[in-house]
């Protein structure tokens, strides 16, 4: 997987983190102050991008958590088979396949030959973000 470490404080509103293993957009997070016997600790809620499932981890400032790399590229639509897309890489035009269940319905719609759409690679699974 690629991911990188980062500091449970330094998450932010709208970035990203990985919470039980899937990446997650970050939607809320709270930070309480330090009690009189621990340290201070964070409630990050995130929403999964894969599966739009709320998760929510609570863990000290200080702790490590782990922040997906998201690879952004520009993919060609080949072909659109039964209940998948046939996508070619324009960085290295290789294909690859996504399943249109993984795909948003508003996108869906908007998908045939020909057309240039936005793929970001997190954590090594791919997912269609928007057409061009």
């Amino acid at each position: 997987m690629s991911t990188r470490p980062a500091e449970a404080g330094e998450i932010k509103d709208g970035s990203y983190v990985m919470i039980d293993g899937e990446p997650c957009r970050v939607v809320e997070v709270e930070k309480s102050k330090t009690g009189k016997h621990g340290s201070a600790k964070t409630r990050i809620v995130g929403v999964g991008i894969f599966d739009n499932v709320k998760r929510t981890l609570i863990l000290p400032v200080d702790s490590t958590v782990e922040v997906p790399v998201i690879e952004k590229f520009t993919a060609q639509v080949i072909a659109m088979t039964g209940n998948s897309v046939q996508l070619m890489d324009l960085r290295d035009y290789s294909t690859f396949e996504l399943n249109l269940d993984s795909v948003e319905e508003d996108i869906r719609g908007k998908l045939e030959s020909g057309i240039q759409v936005e793929v970001w690679d997190i954590a090594g699974r791919k997912k269609i973000t928007r057409t061009r």
